[in-house]
């Protein structure tokens, strides 16, 4: 089996972060969202990913080749930005040969059986229930799970049942084909090319799709939903991630992730408190938090905040959230 991961998306709901790196970048829980994704892939035996790559592309590419150096990484650039249809079609070159494919979109951190999505004989397309399904993809199916009609962000869904970005195509022949269609049509659904519409034509010629039920989804699209998976995935991690007798003079309150590289001195960190490689963090209290590398946090009180790589904290007791360099 073979994976796509789109991550060419602006992230423009988790500005100021995204000014200066990609959203599938950011940290949750200890490693970047990006990094959640490909290890769970990796478990499941999938080596050979292609990563649909646009804005910083560059910082996405470094950091698989570092990080992954064993991983049968491509890369495919989506210069213009027109919709997850158009990012799926700009690869069909490299799937010269009928076949399966999982794809993943880049910002989708879940917890799902892939061996079990990937042995299915058709078309499987992951879904949850969820409140507001005007925001996603959406599908009706019958009694049996089957899937009899989609629809991307409807102004009325007749379902609550939402596309979460997980895709296993028995074979990308008949998928490419509906994306060449749509593309060559101009046929776009609030300007772009939806992979939605491209999955709902195979339906409409007999395309056998069904739905796959899953409950562990966690969406990362704005700074207080990723903090909010940073307590999910917390909580559901079997161990935290921190030497106590390293830190001189501090408190430390699991759950937490705490990098190696990281520096913490006479603070209290947790619960709830993401630290990456290179962090300073002197004379503070810290809860409900992501820290990113090379942050320095000093004298402060921090809670429900972010603070992104290289940026400088020293202050007083407040909410933030803060971008790179700042």
């Amino acid at each position: 089996m073979r994976a796509i991961i789109p991550t060419a998306g602006m992230g423009t709901r988790l500005r100021p972060h995204t000014h200066t790196a990609p959203k599938v970048l950011l940290n949750v829980a200890g490693k970047p969202i990006l990094g959640h994704i490909v290890d769970e892939l990796m478990a499941a035996g999938v080596v050979d990913i292609t990563f649909i790559v646009g804005y910083l592309g560059h910082q996405v590419t470094e950091y698989i080749e570092s990080h992954y150096p064993n991983l049968r990484s491509h890369f495919v650039e989506q210069e213009e930005r027109k919709g997850l249809g158009h990012a799926i079609w700009l690869t069909r070159e490299l799937f010269p040969e009928p076949g399966p494919a999982l794809i993943i979109l880049g910002d989708t951190i879940f917890q799902a059986d892939l061996g079990t999505l990937m042995a299915c004989p058709q078309t499987a397309i992951a879904v949850r229930e969820v409140e507001d399904p005007s925001r996603f993809g959406i599908v009706e199916t019958d009694s049996d799970g089957q899937i009899l009609r989609m629809v991307e962000k409807p102004d009325n869904p007749s379902t609550n049942l939402a596309i979460v970005g997980i895709y296993s195509i028995h074979d990308t022949r008949p998928l490419f084909e509906c994306l060449g269609e749509l593309v060559a049509r101009r046929q776009m659904t609030r300007g772009e090319y939806q992979l939605t519409d491209a999955l709902a034509m195979m339906i409409e010629r007999g395309e056998s799709i069904i739905s796959f039920p899953i409950e562990g989804w966690f969406d990362c699209g704005k700074p207080e939903t990723l903090l909010a998976t940073n307590r999910h995935l917390m909580d559901m991690a079997e161990e935290a991630s921190y030497v106590p007798d390293t830190y001189s003079n501090s408190i430390i309150i699991p759950p937490v992730s705490i990098s190696p590289g990281a520096r913490v001195k006479h603070s209290i960190i947790g619960p709830y408190v993401s630290i990456s490689a290179g962090a300073d963090i002197r004379h503070s209290i810290i809860s409900d938090s992501i820290i990113s590398e090379q942050a320095t946090v000093w004298d402060i009180n921090l809670c429900d905040s972010i603070v992104a790589h290289n940026a400088r904290v020293v202050g007083y007791r407040t909410r933030l959230n803060v971008g790179d360099s700042s």
